[in-house]
């Protein structure tokens, strides 16, 4: 937070500051200069009027980070007094009466963005000059042709098999004739694909202006297809035997890539031209073979899962366990694809695949006689599959299926041991030549799991669901409660941190489930730094019925925060939407904010597997209203209200 301090004449700061949180489309001013908590929360105490000497500051942005908004976007801090009036770059901003301020505005085009607060109560003045910088963007020039170098695709260091298509992409000048050199004479002309403009992530994931969601036609797109072939330097092994070492040279990431082509743009008598740092090696003769392992450097730090994405930079959707093996089909930069099967391809990090000894086949296996061993709190089901395939969990209400890559079915025998009802049966078929579907049926509703290798068995652990008091349905649960962060976390306009605001609902949370008859394991108790993994891991070792995970929300750049606060919570598996949406219930009637819903958030904390796990966004600590609720007990009592309430009923439900 930087602050300029006055209680008498006139004096100016300059300041340095930048800033950013995403890349998104603005909307319309909203907002009234004198919001009160009491106008949105009921049962908390009025906002409490604060009448000190002017004092400017500006909470966010944050002076390490680079804003990244199109036009129009906010800025907060606190004035230090309540009556006071602002403005900033001559817009009137609002002013609640604890003092914070919130304005959103339009920002300066330029890359030094100059921000000038004015503020005056009575006969006192205060102005602070405050400074942001933009995130680098590409501006098309005033000029029939031009090239966005920084939207070329791909770019960097490619292995690619022999004979495969590399899809290139080019931003340039509409109606341009746009191709590309290479070195060695040889000439790629690229064609115009004229598509739909891109809507910010941000502006899908949180705006509330559906009108935000359409754009118009982007008439610079230019797209072609490269034939795989050495390029440039070949740019060294597929995966390294050994880690690299940068201080002897070893590493390619550590010198740039090496220009091996120049893109050209002509339009009428105008050309543009950039070169194109791309190198390719091309992939010959059989896959290498990779064995996968999250934690290389066995520090012990890591939950035993390389994630797999679809698509570079997409969204996690493989959890490979570790010691499953792939074969490579295809690199870029700091990724590698593996094919797991004909069919399917995953993403996955390049350091977490350690390469096995040329000449092994693709991995293929044969999944043969089942077994399901019943247990007090489990049931265990031991999969033969011959070797350490890729798989993919797919949950549905009551079924958990295991999709095998590179496999073939041959479970004649199925035993179920016993009597025990849990899984009520188990189907297979050969869904395509080299992928085996297992699915578990099950007579009660998925409620958690857990896949590990034991050799090359997979070891399927399915988790029964607690017997629960629909009377008293928290009587005898266990139940982690994860105050989210520090480290990082939002702040008020002023300077509540959301760890703090966190950390005491989470302590009322606590009293109130315990109040109820359950059990309730803390993340932290205090003020303390607690990374992501050591959290999840707590509540996995501990054998947790429910992970619940006290946020309080702050938005992306571009996104009008007047327009698109409220309560909302998030899932990532199935089997927890109906805790989300009976949380979300208890927001609606406890704290009656905007129901801006329930939604699947890829988060690390809704993410373990053994449990149902949300996280609640239950407030906007960036929204000055919304931070008085979070510094009041009553406030911070409600949000604690609602969470149990939604818990209660998740429990309930399932009871009956």
């Amino acid at each position: 937070m930087i602050t300029g301090r006055l209680s008498g004449p006139v004096v100016a700061l300059s300041l340095l500051v930048a800033w950013s949180v995403g890349m998104l489309e603005a909307q319309g001013q909203a907002g009234d200069t004198r919001r009160r908590a009491t106008e949105t929360v009921p049962g908390v105490p009025a906002m409490p009027a604060v009448r000190g000497d002017l004092e400017l500051s500006v909470v966010y942005p944050k002076w390490r980070d680079l804003v990244d908004a199109p036009d129009t976007n906010f800025i907060f801090g606190s004035t230090g007094n309540g009556d006071a009036s602002l403005t900033v770059n001559g817009n009137s901003v609002p002013v609640w009466p604890n003092g914070a301020w919130f304005a959103w505005i339009p920002f300066p085009q330029d890359s030094l963005m100059e921000f000038h607060l004015e503020a005056s109560v009575g006969d006192q003045r205060a102005e602070l000059t405050y400074l942001a910088q933009r995130a680098s963007r590409f501006i098309p020039p005033d000029r029939p042709a031009w090239i966005d170098s920084t939207a070329v695709t791909p770019r960097g260091r490619v292995w690619w098999p022999a004979g495969d298509e590399v899809p290139i992409t080019v931003r340039a000048a509409p109606g341009a004739s746009v191709r590309i050199v290479f070195d060695d004479g040889t000439v790629l002309p690229l064609v115009a694909d004229a598509a739909p403009g891109t809507v910010p992530w941000g502006v899908r994931a949180f705006g509330r202006d559906d009108a935000k969601l359409v754009r118009g036609t982007d008439e610079s797109r230019y797209v072609g297809v490269l034939m795989a072939r050495n390029l440039g330097p070949h740019p060294g092994p597929l995966v390294p035997d050994r880690a690299c070492s940068h201080s002897a040279g070893e590493c390619p990431f550590d010198q740039p890539p090496v220009a091996s082509a120049t893109i050209e743009a002509v339009n009428g008598g105008d050309t543009a031209r950039v070169r194109w740092s791309l190198q390719v090696g091309v992939l010959e003769g059989p896959p290498l073979v990779v064995s996968l392992d999250d934690d290389p450097e066995e520090e012990g730090n890591t939950d035993g899962r390389t994630i797999g994405r679809a698509a570079p930079g997409a969204t996690f959707h493989w959890f490979f366990p570790r010691g499953t093996r792939a074969a490579v089909s295809g690199r870029i930069n700091d990724v590698l694809r593996l094919q797991l099967s004909r069919h399917a391809s995953a993403w996955v990090p390049a350091d977490e695949a350690r390469p096995l000894a040329r000449g092994i086949p693709r991995p293929s296996g044969r999944v043969g006689f089942l077994t399901l061993a019943p247990e007090e709190d489990r049931v265990v089901a031991r999969i033969p599959v011959g070797q350490r395939l890729p798989f993919r969990v797919e949950e549905s209400e009551t079924s958990l299926r295991i999709r095998f890559y590179g496999a073939t079915g041959d479970p004649n025998w199925i035993r179920y041991g016993g009597l025990d009802q849990l899984v009520a049966r188990v189907d297979w078929r050969q869904d395509r030549s080299d992928e085996l579907l297992l699915e578990f049926v099950l007579s009660r509703p998925v409620w958690g799991y857990r896949s590990h290798w034991d050799g090359n068995d997979l070891l399927l652990e399915i988790r029964r669901p607690p017997t629960v008091d629909p009377d008293n349905p928290l009587r005898g649960r266990f139940i982690v409660v994860d105050p989210g962060h520090p480290p990082a976390g939002a702040r008020g306009p002023t300077g509540l941190r959301e760890a703090e605001a966190n950390l005491a609902v989470a302590l009322r949370l606590r009293e109130l489930l315990e109040g109820d008859g359950a059990r309730v394991l803390m993340t932290r108790v205090s003020d303390s730094s607690v990374g992501l993994w050591p959290r999840i891991q707590l509540a996995d070792s501990v054998d947790a019925e429910l992970l619940i995970s006290i946020h309080n929300n702050a938005l992306p750049d571009g996104v009008n925060p007047f327009l698109a606060n409220g309560s909302s919570v998030f899932y990532f598996h199935p089997r927890s939407v109906p805790l989300a949406r009976e949380i979300q219930r208890g927001f609606q009637r406890r704290l009656q904010l905007r129901d801006l819903g329930v939604a699947r958030g890829n988060l690390a904390l809704t993410r373990p597997t053994w449990m149902p796990a949300v996280l609640t966004e239950g407030l906007h600590i960036m929204m000055p209203d919304h931070e008085a609720v979070l510094r009041t007990a009553e406030g911070q009592q409600l949000y604690a209200l609602a969470v149990r309430d939604g818990i209660a009923g998740f429990l309930r439900n399932g009871a009956r």
